[in-house]
């Protein structure tokens, strides 16, 4: 199963697409219906925390998902695995990473299984010896890799400062996007395959090759690299060297992303409001990155977003059958979504 893929359309495109296609496609239906109940069962008593953590296994039949232990960071629980793998009926099939982790963010999971998991600690104080890293991890919970250095923040070739997401391209190279928070390190990084630094791209701004929190990644079946520039309203798209190929709108201010095997884009927003992206509606975006046009939308549930900070999903994973999963930050759970007439 491919994971990680592309989306499509120029800067002026996604405009012309907001005036034609946008509009009239969120005043209809959503092709989808969403389970009534929080998806994924936890053990005992256990809650759901903030999650924007998840990814589908390679063969798309299984989930895995990061949470934030039953809170939104996990610092003060050191004894809870954050890091939780389920069935597609919500089973929990076997968990790990207690003590690792203060506030998992973004999540990629390579061909060969292996489980990596952004720490981008951000919220409230920062406790020393947490975060700042990303975490590779074996399918049964063995680090195999760090990249960065635990509860130090920087920049440069070894360091990050609240690292948003990872991606692993096919042949193995790395890439990160550092910099959680509008003012914060904006940029991309990219390391071969054993975690060997090559190159770094981008600063703060709003010009093409500029970012302003850089928040998720994929890659096309070209190899063409996506970053959601999200307090732009906009995915800027690279070659895997860090040359700007072109900017879309379309999609929102998107918080997560993820394509699946028919070159479908589901983007989430879970951010517009009227001080931020004023007349977008939050929800996942679907559309193909053949031509870049959105034409189906599963709306966020919050009736007056403007008075949340967030809501709905930030992170999206989609599994073999073509069921939609958000996780959920600001209600602290995760939702599944599944075509009308399925199951």
């Amino acid at each position: 199963m491919k994971r990680s893929t592309r989306f499509g359309i120029s800067m002026l495109g996604g405009l012309v697409v907001l005036a034609v296609v946008v509009g009239p496609l969120l005043a209809q239906a959503t092709p989808y219906r969403t389970v009534d109940e929080a998806w994924g069962e936890l053990p005992g008593d256990r809650e759901w925390g903030a999650v924007s953590a998840i990814y589908p296994a390679p063969d798309g039949q299984s989930i895995w998902i990061a949470e934030r232990c039953g809170q939104n960071t996990c610092t003060d629980r050191p004894d809870v695995d954050p890091i939780l793998h389920f069935d597609l009926d919500g089973n929990l099939l076997n968990s790990f990473g207690a003590g690792e982790l203060a506030w998992p963010h973004g999540m990629f999971v390579d061909d060969e299984g292996n489980v990596w998991v952004t720490d981008a600690l951000g919220f409230g104080q920062q406790p020393e010896g947490w975060g700042h890293i990303i975490i590779k991890f074996s399918p049964e919970g063995e680090k195999l890799m760090t990249l960065g250095e635990r509860g130090v923040a920087g920049g440069g070739p070894d360091h990050f400062t609240k690292p948003s997401d990872v991606l692993v391209a096919p042949d193995g190279s790395i890439f990160v996007v550092d910099g959680h928070d509008a003012g914060g390190s904006n940029r991309v990084v990219k390391f071969d395959a054993d975690g060997n630094f090559i190159m770094e791209w981008g600063e703060t701004g709003s010009a093409n090759g500029q970012f302003s929190d850089p928040h998720a990644l994929a890659m096309d079946s070209q190899g063409r690299l996506f970053v959601a520039d999200r307090n732009n309203n906009r995915i800027q798209i690279f070659t895997q060297d860090g040359e700007f190929i072109q900017a879309w709108t379309q999609f929102a201010r998107i918080s997560g992303m993820f394509i699946d095997d028919n070159d479908i884009l589901y983007a989430v927003d879970s951010e517009s409001n009227q001080n931020r992206n004023p007349g977008w509606k939050r929800g996942v975006y679907i559309g193909s990155v053949q031509d870049g046009w959105v034409t189906e939308f599963i709306p966020d549930p919050e009736l007056d977003p403007d008075t949340s900070g967030t809501s709905g999903g930030e992170g999206v994973a989609v599994d073999a059958y073509g069921n939609v999963y958000t996780a959920e930050v600001g209600p602290r759970t995760v939702m599944k979504h599944v075509r009308r007439g399925g199951s």
